[in-house]
């Protein structure tokens, strides 16, 4: 029976399919890592209270990224260079969703509005990334290889959707609700169009590596178009909602240490 837990088995089991996931991972998180990093820095001098978190959320990423290398290093596997089509983070940079980073790369300070487009745009990846990482916590959390990974990401992932939802709502009351709520829309649009495409780029590189049948190829296929038509329709609704988290200054205090593999 093909299901969530079965594919991520069978990609895990293989050298090269595992080498492809943990390896885009890696670089999704790097990237993330500093991007955030550069928006900590830049930060406008009426939000500076909000630059420690932001650095820490970009601590965080990075640190995901070690994770995701020192799975493959734990195995005797060395990163590959990830197929373009299958780069998420790069394609929403294209596609003007977020900061630009030519933006990030210069020096001058950002304005109140970039951060407004900031916390939208991560509030709409973090819940994308809260959502998959629970899953491979429900089928995972208890693997020898990935279960403290999956465990430790995944708790991230969430204290990441919940600064968001806190910092966005304190945003929306000093009077920015509009903007946020235009903003979180186009995000949410945009990324689920650019996951459905990224979906597809990675399950076709996986079904070349794991030699996957044309049937079961063109199943996963109409799985991940079959989500994108729910997501379009309604499910992107979730993506722009705000709720008042139930843990407050969720990146609030140090990064947590990523554990050891030996």
């Amino acid at each position: 029976m093909l299901s969530a837990k079965s594919l991520f088995q069978e990609i895990l089991d293989n050298d090269e399919s595992y080498r492809l996931f943990c390896s885009i991972a890696a670089s999704g998180e790097s990237q993330g890592g500093w991007e955030n990093a550069r928006i900590a820095a830049l930060v406008p001098a009426s939000e500076r209270e909000l630059a420690p978190r932001i650095a820490r959320h970009g601590a965080d990423e990075d640190k995901h990224g070690r994770i995701f290398n020192a799975l493959m290093k734990k195995r005797g596997l060395e990163p590959v260079e990830i197929p373009p089509d299958t780069d998420y983070t790069m394609l929403l940079e294209r596609y003007g969703i977020g900061l630009a980073h030519e933006k990030l790369k210069d020096d001058q300070p950002l304005t109140v509005q970039d951060i407004v487009t900031y916390l939208a745009h991560s509030r709409v990846t973090e819940q994308r990334a809260s959502e998959q990482m629970d899953l491979l916590r429900k089928h995972f959390a208890d693997h020898p290889e990935i279960g403290r990974a999956v465990k430790m990401i995944s708790g991230d992932e969430d204290n990441h959707l919940a600064y968001c939802n806190e910092e966005l709502l304190r945003f929306a009351y000093a009077g920015h609700g509009r903007a946020i709520q235009r903003t979180l829309r186009a995000c949410a649009l945009a990324e689920i169009r650019i996951y459905r495409d990224v979906s597809l780029a990675v399950m076709a590189h996986m079904g070349r590596i794991l030699g996957w049948s044309r049937s079961r190829a063109a199943v996963l296929a109409a799985g991940i178009h079959a989500v994108y038509a729910y997501e379009r329709a309604a499910g992107w609704r979730r993506m722009v909602s705000l709720k008042m988290p139930e843990r407050r200054g969720a990146l609030d205090g140090p990064v947590t240490a990523a554990p050891e593999f030996a």
